[in-house]
């Protein structure tokens, strides 16, 4: 069967595949487009496994709310490339993977990724990132997401940087409207800003604070030597105390305000709203956080590809 370029510019348009990775699935399929669509994919899959050894460290965090501000959802994809990161077809694909979670029941990845791709149900979502990884051509991975459901108020998100910081708050408030929206954008700003470990000291694990005291009793006793016990004991109190607030977000100095901390800045808003606003949970995607990135040498690359 003859090949024509309108059957190739179908094709390529179903699947974002390559013009000659398409004319030779047709040919390969005699012109039948559905097993050519499968012929890419199973290629897709091929492609995905070769560059699955390749650090993808850059990518960005994203999270989308529903309209009523009830479930959100935040998530980071990874590419190899800061300049993949800012193309419009890894930004789309981004954020259709942070729909699918405010949808899902998935507890981790792994069972994130054998669920069905929303957007085309017979691929699984670990398929559709292969695909994708056919088209745009780098390693990509979906490293983490959450999905958080309001119970007595409502989710804010907040992007910082293009992606590089991706925000959720969840307030527990009784009103939803653009003023009590605002506070909570202004708390997603605070936790982008300063990265809090926790919303407040309640929160902190008694074996997280016990290791933290032991290390700065060390650090005092090594620099304050032969000073009485009592006095290294307050100092260590004081040193403790000082670490906490920086790890507690309602500790924290606001951001926008120096003289107010977080807590003191929601007490006013609560007054001004008529009804009290506070903050139940917060999640902070910094992508690429943690992964170590593999230093390249340019100029060595493009000798290897010229096979100099």
């Amino acid at each position: 069967m003859a090949i024509t370029a309108a059957m190739v510019k179908d094709l390529r348009e179903m699947t974002g595949a390559g013009m000659m990775d398409c004319k030779k699935a047709l040919a390969e399929t005699e012109g039948d487009m559905d097993k050519a669509v499968e012929f890419l994919r199973e290629k897709g899959l091929a492609a995905a496994e070769k560059k699955a050894g390749r650090i993808a460290a850059e990518g960005i965090s994203y999270a989308t709310v529903t309209e009523d501000g009830k479930i959100a959802a935040i998530v980071e994809v990874n590419s190899e490339t800061d300049f993949v990161a800012k193309n419009d077809k890894f930004k789309d694909y981004v954020a259709a993977v942070a729909e699918q979670v405010k949808t899902t029941s998935a507890a981790d990845i792994d069972a994130f990724l054998a669920e069905p791709w929303a957007l085309e149900p017979a691929k699984t979502v670990k398929e559709e990132l292969s695909s994708q990884i056919a088209v745009i051509g780098e390693n990509m991975n979906i490293r983490r997401f959450k999905k958080v459901v309001a119970e007595n108020g409502f989710v804010e998100a907040y992007i910082h940087g293009g992606g590089r910081i991706g925000v959720l708050v969840e307030m527990d408030s009784d009103v939803c409207n653009d003023a009590a929206k605002e506070v909570a954008k202004n708390i997603a700003m605070q936790v982008a800003a300063l990265n809090p470990k926790y919303v407040n000291e309640a929160e902190i694990p008694a074996d997280f604070m016990a290791h933290e005291r032991e290390i700065i009793k060390a650090q005092t006793l090594n620099e304050n030597s032969g000073k009485p016990e009592n006095i290294i004991e307050k100092m260590i109190d004081g040193r403790l105390k000082k670490e906490l607030k920086e790890m507690c977000l309602l500790d924290q100095l606001y951001v926008k305000d120096g003289n107010l901390t977080v807590q003191k800045y929601l007490d006013e808003a609560s007054k001004e709203l008529g009804s009290k606003i506070a903050v139940k949970s917060f999640v902070r995607f910094e992508t690429g956080e943690g992964i170590e990135k593999k230093e390249e040498d340019f100029a060595a690359e493009v000798a290897k590809q010229m096979g100099q």
